[in-house]
C-alpha cells in the first residue's frame, strides 16, 4: 500500500499554467504505476496521463495531449503533472493515483491506492 497526498490545485485563468504534485509514502514507490484523473461536476471520473514504473513510459488522454506532462521522482516517492495552455473544460478534481499491476492502461479500478484530491478551475 502507498499513501498519497496531492497538491497544487487552484484558481487560474484561461491559457495558464499549473503544477500539481503528488507526495507517496509507503514502500516501494518505484515499483508502481503513476496516474493522474479528474473528476468535474456531475461527470465520471476520467483517465488524464500515466507513467509507467519500467521505462517511465508516459500516456495521454488525448483532450491533454500536447498540454499536459507527467513526471516521476523516484527518489522523492512524487509524480507531477504540468498543465499548460489551460482550458475551462479543465476545470475539476484532480487525482493521483498508483496502481501494481501489471502495465494498467487508464480504467479506474485498475489503481488500487487513490489521493483526496486538489481542486483545479479554470476561469474564462
Amino acid at each position: 500500500q502507498v499513501q498519497l497526498v496531492e497538491s497544487g490545485g487552484g484558481l487560474v485563468q484561461a491559457g495558464g499554467s499549473l503544477r500539481l504534485s503528488c507526495a507517496a509514502s509507503g514502500r516501494s514507490f518505484s515499483s508502481y504505476t503513476m496516474a493522474w484523473f479528474r473528476q468535474a461536476p456531475g461527470k465520471e471520473r476520467e483517465f488524464v496521463a500515466r507513467i509507467r514504473n519500467i521505462g517511465s513510459f508516459t500516456y495521454y488522454a488525448d483532450s491533454v495531449k500536447g498540454r499536459f506532462t507527467i513526471a516521476r521522482d523516484n527518489a522523492k516517492s512524487s509524480v507531477y503533472l504540468q498543465m499548460n495552455s489551460l482550458k475551462p473544460e479543465d476545470t475539476a478534481v484532480y487525482y493521483c493515483a498508483a496502481s501494481s499491476a501489471f502495465a494498467p492502461r487508464g480504467f479506474v479500478h485498475e489503481y488500487d491506492n487513490w489521493g483526496q484530491g486538489t481542486q483545479v478551475t479554470v476561469s474564462t
